[in-house]
């Protein structure tokens, strides 16, 4: 699978929506940022209708992770999505539930595979474990790719990029605890379609050196363009 969806900055830390972020938002659109997301968690529903609302304004594809574990939690964040019109709906772990609901709203929607536990998320569970839950959600009517966190996981992450991808024949977006060159590099030469990065950013960790924002999303983008 190609970089088809490329790199997708989450205003968010540690898996919370700051209280900034439309700020964030605003500044990497200006730095030419065309995917731009958001946490389910950190502020109440009115501002991450904002959000919505300004990645829109700004000319940019808009992308709600559910992070929350709870059932309610995560079926009201998949309306929530549903009524402010994001792109794509991501993570999540109740597919069965949740890709009806993006289906009838035009979402597209890409679960989290595998066994996902705690807040930051975590991703649970052995290679082949992983893989066959992939399958088995990319089978379901409504979703139409992944959402792996495969650099929170206790398997090799360059090896389960492959696997999965390999496995499935939807877009692949790996997500979490992305925060050097090579790991964009490593998801993108496993086949990932995108990749999201937001702490590493924010605190100035992708870039050693470099501790403006500007800088870091520079960075991000030049390893973008290396890898086109």
């Amino acid at each position: 699978m190609a970089l088809t969806i490329g790199f997708i900055f989450m205003a968010t830390r540690d898996d919370v929506t700051l209280s900034d972020a439309r700020a964030y938002i605003e500044a990497a659109l200006a730095l030419g940022v065309v995917n731009l997301g958001f946490k389910d968690v950190g502020l109440p529903r009115s501002a991450l209708r904002e959000l919505a609302t300004a990645i829109r304004a700004g000319g940019g594809a808009s992308f709600l992770e559910v992070v929350s574990l709870d059932r309610d939690s995560e079926l009201a964040s998949a309306a929530a999505a549903a009524d402010f019109g994001v792109d794509w709906l991501l993570g999540g772990v109740r597919a069965d539930e949740v890709a009806p609901i993006a289906r009838a709203s035009g979402l597209r929607y890409a679960p989290f595979p595998g066994a996902i536990v705690g807040h930051p998320s975590a991703l649970k569970g052995e290679r082949d474990e992983i893989v066959a839950s992939a399958r088995t959600l990319a089978e379901l009517d409504g979703v139409d790719g992944l959402d792996l966190l495969a650099y929170r996981s206790a398997v090799d992450p360059a090896d389960l990029i492959r696997a999965v991808t390999s496995a499935v024949a939807k877009p692949v977006i790996v997500a979490g605890s992305i925060d050097a060159s090579q790991r964009v590099r490593a998801a993108v030469a496993g086949g990932a379609a995108g990749f999201t990065i937001g702490t590493a950013a924010i605190e100035g960790r992708y870039a050693p050196g470099e501790r403006d924002f500007a800088a870091q999303i520079r960075a991000v983008l030049r390893t973008v363009a290396e890898l086109a």
